[in-house]
């Protein structure tokens, strides 16, 4: 069930950078694929890229993502995460390929200039910013807001033309409003992806693909206008948690 795809229950770790650090430096860079590994999507993908493309994938973790676009003819692929013992670790483990081009990086201020690229990417980086989410049908304004300070950074780095493809579990009627933002200029379609075997349920996530400066279907702009209404009653939000490491508490999201 769904239960087994969920982050894990300690969900907060999530948010500290020394956690992901500790953990990166246990691991390597050993292969981890959240949501499974590129040919499970590819048919999906293929169709929105060309081989000139300068890419940029957000959140790489240590997935193998970045290196299996570069061998299938992708030679541009520039890749982010905001924990520098991750990229040290890829750096090292794909020295040998000197197209791909590792940063430590925030992904809420990306340091590439306007329009730097034809495709961005991310698989599961920006699910972590609702790990803390407990109601996704009443999103947290805080967690609305940095999304929507990501997908910003997102649609300024993207040439006229380009295309954001964003692969998650994240249903259509969850993550759609997020997207469908007429500030970022940009259409919005999703497909659903599967195991393969093409049977009643074998969905198991979505790929969500927009292009920058075409504009966003009106059923999707009316979603996307509710999401920044205000709530009827909103209850008071509890005091801040205690800073870690004094670490500022945006700053310290895994992104």
């Amino acid at each position: 069930g769904m239960e087994r795809r969920r982050a894990p229950a300690d969900s907060r770790r999530y948010g500290q950078r020394r956690f992901w650090d500790e953990r990166y430096r246990r691991e390597g860079a050993e292969p981890r694929e959240w949501l499974g590994g590129l040919s499970r999507f590819l048919p999906q993908l293929q169709p929105e890229l060309r081989p000139g493309d300068r890419i940029l994938v957000l959140g790489c973790g240590n997935s193998a993502l970045s290196h299996d676009l570069h061998q299938l003819g992708y030679p541009d692929v520039t890749s982010i995460d905001f924990s520098p013992a991750c990229i040290a670790a890829m750096r090292a483990r794909y020295a040998h390929c000197p197209g791909l081009c590792w940063a430590v990086m925030d992904i809420r201020a990306l340091a590439f200039p306007d329009a730097a690229f034809d495709v961005v990417l991310e698989k599961g980086t920006l699910d972590v910013l609702m790990v803390e989410e407990t109601d996704p049908w009443h999103v947290s304004p805080r967690a609305a807001a940095a999304m929507h300070r990501v997908l910003a950074e997102v649609s300024r780095v993207l040439r006229p033309g380009g295309c954001f493809i964003s692969i998650t579990f994240a249903q259509p009627h969850f993550r759609k409003p997020h997207y469908a933002q007429e500030a970022f200029g940009w259409s919005l379609r999703h497909v659903a992806c599967g195991d393969g075997d093409g049977g009643a349920g074998a969905f198991h996530y979505f790929l969500y693909v927009m292009r920058k400066g075409q504009p966003l279907d009106p059923a999707d702009l009316a979603l996307g206008r509710r999401l920044h209404q205000p709530a009827p009653a909103p209850a008071p939000l509890p005091p801040p948690a205690p800073p870690d490491d004094d670490e500022d508490y945006l700053l310290a999201i895994q992104l």
